[in-house]
């Protein structure tokens, strides 16, 4: 459902290309994982956690007729990660290496006022798109394998137009939250479920045509 419903609200903006005000946003991004204590492989493999990343996160934004609502798709270069967990007990030590694609579609509302600073908010869908999974450490020449997975996504944000009588350019800072939860399998064998569920805090800059 959710897989669909990504794919139509991406057409839905695509159609939508031959008219109306669109913005292009460019920021960097840190995703701060908050799940910190995922059990795989029936617990052998205990407290595995995924560390933080950073990217450059450029975004297309349109707005429909009405300007306190809008569609943002959030781009990304890849994210890379770090895995680490105990096994059998040992201290935590790295397990894997991966990297992964965070496309987010976000449908927004605008609290436009009087004032340079617009607040926003945001509901939609995400997609974790994982590549280049790597083993290391106690696991290192296993075949790991991350599936692509889908989840819903909020975000919470401020836009600031700091140029007065030009209301082109803007700086924008906002939050996500997203429900991302890869199944893993090694050796084409799953062995659970990653939750990394991340927060994402971008910040950069925009302009609107």
């Amino acid at each position: 459902m959710l897989k669909t419903s990504f794919i139509v609200a991406l057409a839905t903006i695509s159609t939508a290309s031959f008219a109306g005000q669109w913005q292009v946003k460019i920021g960097g991004s840190l995703l701060q994982p908050s799940a910190k204590h995922n059990t795989l492989a029936e617990g052998l493999v205990t407290d595995a956690k995924a560390d933080n990343g950073a990217s450059f996160t450029p975004s297309i934004e349109y707005f429909f007729e009405d300007p306190r609502f809008s569609a943002e798709l959030l781009l990304a270069t890849p994210f890379k990660h770090e895995v680490k967990a105990s096994i059998n007990g040992q201290p935590s030590a790295q397990i894997a290496e991966f990297k992964h694609l965070p496309p987010t579609l976000t449908f927004k509302y605008h609290f436009i006022n009087s004032t340079p600073i617009t607040p926003y908010f945001g509901a939609g869908v995400t997609a974790a798109i994982p590549f280049q999974e790597r083993a290391r450490g106690d696991l290192e020449g296993a075949k790991l394998r991350a599936n692509m997975t889908y989840g819903l996504a909020g975000q919470v944000g401020v836009m600031v137009n700091p140029i007065k009588d030009n209301k082109n350019w803007g700086v924008f800072a906002d939050v996500r939250y997203a429900k991302v939860e890869p199944d893993l399998k090694i050796d084409g064998v799953k062995i659970g479920t990653l939750n990394i569920d991340p927060w994402v805090y971008t910040a950069g800059i925009s302009y609107r045509f």
